[in-house]
């Protein structure tokens, strides 16, 4: 057996993603104690190029997984069968957000984050700081969202990388595809094949997440040390445990008793996309194998094609709902603000009509500053609390996204079931998580 082979078996894999989090939060201490800022930059250098390398497939994914996806619909039906399966996914993508935003609430007001300040000395950096206050004016309130949906043209969307300009014109131009039959094949197949040279390309970066993680955990470490982690540990912890509580309770729930899923089975055949969603921290990267999780759980590979990538890009209960209500009481504690009853109201109405504002790969800030301006919270204090943020983000990144992920993959479950698109037989199958083989690819279904 070739030492690819071996790397790429899931728990060998899964072992290099954890010993890859001690390695690097390890060499990030030795930076920062031993002075050694060569080493720092060695680090921050690594985890660079691993994300730049993700995010470069990050545009053309999002475009032709849409595409591909909403005209794979036509397999299972006509428009009218369209229509209710898009109208059941979006439903559940709803109803499942707002449960997650009350859990943040409630986690939110428990940990109670930022209450009493952070106690003296404890500043943002500069960096920070600019980068937090240019968030605020780009994406601070909904008129600003609403004129970043539309392109000025088809070709700026791409060129400038705006994921959710992007989104919007693949629904357009699919369900366009999907209108014009066999009239569209050709550009359909020529988007399917461009979706398919996506997937084998990250199937290569898949196999540099240890060491990429090495890179963003090390550089975190050593250039921020403990000087804010501990006094943002609270913020941090309710977003780890507020994410779990979804992730091992809401999600088993939704399986068992509405999907007719074993938790324990779901957790096997998904696993792999949930640790490279915590190792990445990107869920468009990670949908080649969320799509595949789903097909292993049984999911019909139309639907498949059609829930994951919308969900991918729409779909983040801990991105757009648990980290919102965490983060907008924790700025709220900060500037000395009580929330009443109608902010967090506000704070549940964002996470359920504002996922899509999540569409890219900082969705969690997007969705942060709609809801702080939502509920009225002053502007100078959301940019205070965001550049603090910031110098922890990587680490609640991480837990965001794997709960991101496997939500992805427990809706398609959920809507397939009550749909009959769920086949038992494969959802039963020895089927092994979906790891990559050798050429890149994700193995099919045993």
């Amino acid at each position: 057996m070739s030492f690819v082979s071996t790397y790429t078996r899931p728990r060998v894999f899964a072992a290099a993603v954890l010993g890859s989090l001690v390695v690097g939060a390890g060499l990030g201490v030795l930076a920062r104690t031993s002075g050694a800022d060569w080493l720092t930059e060695v680090l921050d250098q690594i985890g660079t190029i691993f994300t730049t390398l993700l995010q470069i497939a990050v545009i053309p994914l999002v475009f032709a997984a849409i595409v591909v996806g909403i005209t794979s619909l036509r397999k299972l039906g006509g428009g009218r069968t369209a229509a209710r399966l898009g109208s059941k996914t979006v439903l559940w993508f709803a109803i499942t957000s707002f449960i997650a935003s009350l859990i943040g609430i409630a986690i939110g007001k428990l940990f109670d984050p930022g209450v009493g300040g952070l106690g003296p000395g404890v500043a943002a950096t500069a960096k920070n700081a600019d980068k937090a206050a240019k968030s605020v004016s780009d994406w601070g309130s909904w008129d600003a969202f609403i004129d970043g949906l539309l392109p000025q043209n088809f070709f700026s969307a791409f060129a400038e990388g705006n994921t959710l300009q992007v989104l919007f014109l693949a629904v357009l131009i699919g369900a366009a595809a999907y209108s014009l039959g066999d009239k569209a094949k050709p550009f359909v197949d020529f988007t399917n094949s461009v979706f398919e040279i996506i997937q084998r390309y990250l199937g290569w970066i898949v196999r540099l997440a240890p060491i990429g993680i090495i890179g963003l955990i090390g550089a975190a470490v050593s250039n921020y040390g403990d000087a804010l982690f501990r006094p943002l540990f609270s913020t941090t912890l309710a977003v780890y445990v507020g994410c779990l509580l979804v992730l091992f309770v809401v999600y088993p729930i939704l399986l068992q008793f509405v999907a007719r899923v074993s938790p324990l089975t779901f957790f096997a055949k998904a696993g792999t996309a949930i640790q490279f969603a915590f190792a990445s921290q990107s869920s468009s990267a990670t949908l080649p194998l969320t799509r595949q999780s789903a097909v292993n759980l049984g999911v019909d590979p139309g639907y498949a094609a059609f829930a994951t990538p919308l969900a991918s890009a729409t779909k983040m209960d801990g991105c757009a709902a648990v980290f919102p209500a965490i983060g907008a009481i924790f700025i709220a504690n900060l500037s000395g603000v009580s929330l009443g009853f109608g902010q967090y109201v506000g704070i549940v109405v964002v996470a359920v009509i504002g996922a899509l504002a999540t569409a890219g790969t900082t969705g969690w800030l997007t969705a942060l500053t709609l809801t702080t301006a939502f509920i009225g919270l002053d502007a100078k204090q959301v940019a205070l609390g965001l550049a603090l943020i910031y110098s922890v983000n990587p680490i609640m990144d991480m837990m965001r996204t794997a709960t991101n992920v496997a939500g992805q993959i427990v809706v398609p479950a959920v809507v397939a079931r009550s749909e009959g698109l769920l086949d038992d037989e494969v959802l039963h199958a020895h089927t092994s998580r979906p790891a990559h083989n050798d050429d890149g690819t994700a193995p099919a279904t045993a």
